[in-house]
């Protein structure tokens, strides 16, 4: 099996720190119980509330560094300082079997996925404006100053690779980032080729190839 013909679908979302996309992604797991996550590797601490295998599979960096040698990866960048890697293992099996699956990967990962998985569906989330991303970085109260000013300087990177994705979503407000987030994952599902690849049966009853 190639990238190109899985069953499953594969959503990728990338986006600047502070934009919200973790928070988006949660809240389309919460309501569409046809597709998962698949929790990536980083060599960062766990921040706040997060839990091992929850949102990361927290690792040292030796190990990380193991793990690329072993190419048990699809796709791995340093963001931040810190490692972050996507686990082939996890994702193949996945799709392999039918799952919907989500990463949550910067845009670097997202490009490198998009070389493996032809039928990656590839969605940028976009801030309304550079002023409301710097207050939604300081609110969030997890940084120093002076690290707050380097993602923002990181991001006006970020956002100049938003052309190279599929969608394009601006979180201005949740309610409607999601709506649009839900659509994008809807109508990729109603594609031919998806529902050939998901349902062969029943394209194979009709005579369709």
């Amino acid at each position: 099996m190639n990238g190109s013909d899985y069953p499953g679908n594969l959503f990728v979302v990338a986006a600047p720190s502070g934009t919200g996309k973790s928070s988006l992604v949660n809240a389309l797991l919460e309501l569409d119980s046809h597709i998962v996550v698949s929790v990536s590797h980083t060599t960062r601490a766990p921040r706040g509330q997060e839990q091992h295998r929850r949102e990361y599979h927290f690792v040292e960096e030796a190990a990380f560094r193991a793990m690329v040698e072993r190419d048990e990866f699809v796709e791995w960048a340093q963001v931040h300082g810190n490692l972050y890697g996507t686990s082939r293992a996890e994702v193949e099996s996945r799709i392999r079997g039918g799952q919907d699956v989500v990463l949550e990967i910067d845009w670097q990962g997202a490009l490198q996925i998009r070389k493996l998985f032809a039928n990656a569906v590839l969605v940028f989330i976009l801030p309304p404006s550079w002023d409301e991303l710097r207050q939604r970085l300081t609110r969030r109260g997890e940084d120093p100053p002076e690290v707050i000013a380097q993602r923002l300087a990181n991001a006006r990177a970020e956002v100049a690779q938003a052309r190279h994705f599929d969608f394009v979503i601006i979180n201005a407000l949740f309610e409607t980032a999601l709506f649009d987030l839900k659509a994008i994952v809807h109508s990729q599902r109603l594609r031919y080729a998806a529902q050939a690849r998901s349902k062969p049966a029943v394209f194979a009853a009709l005579d369709l190839s």
